[in-house]
């Protein structure tokens, strides 16, 4: 075996090469970064607009409040209000995504402004 072969346990770099983590620009926690952007919060909200909006719309469907649906369809296995629920489900978490991702980008604007000023 060479001098140069380094085996895969251990650390030392070959030919004095430097570690790219010692390269890196020391950079904040993620954690820091979340409080900054209030990720925690504004995933809180995105989660409640998007389960009320699902209710909403999931009760106005389901109980017909703007009156029956024209023509008729069947709905195999879960029959309508199965296949409602489970919409219902996926628009409240894209609601939630949608929610949380344009509050943390509003966050991030205003971190980077009065940063510059």
């Amino acid at each position: 075996m060479s001098e140069e072969h380094v085996d895969a346990g251990e650390t030392e770099p070959r030919d004095g090469a430097v570690d790219p983590a010692e390269r890196r620009p020391d950079r904040p926690p993620i954690a820091g970064l979340l409080e900054t952007l209030s990720v925690k919060r504004n995933v809180g909200v995105g989660v409640g607009v998007g389960v009320a909006l699902a209710v909403v719309v999931y009760l106005v469907r389901a109980l017909e409040l703007l009156g029956p649906v024209g023509g008729t369809r069947a709905y195999p296995v879960l029959g309508a209000d199965g296949y409602f629920l489970l919409l219902a489900v996926v628009l409240a978490s894209a609601t939630t995504l949608f929610v949380a991702s344009v509050l943390t980008v509003a966050s991030a604007v205003r971190a980077l402004r009065a940063v510059d000023e």
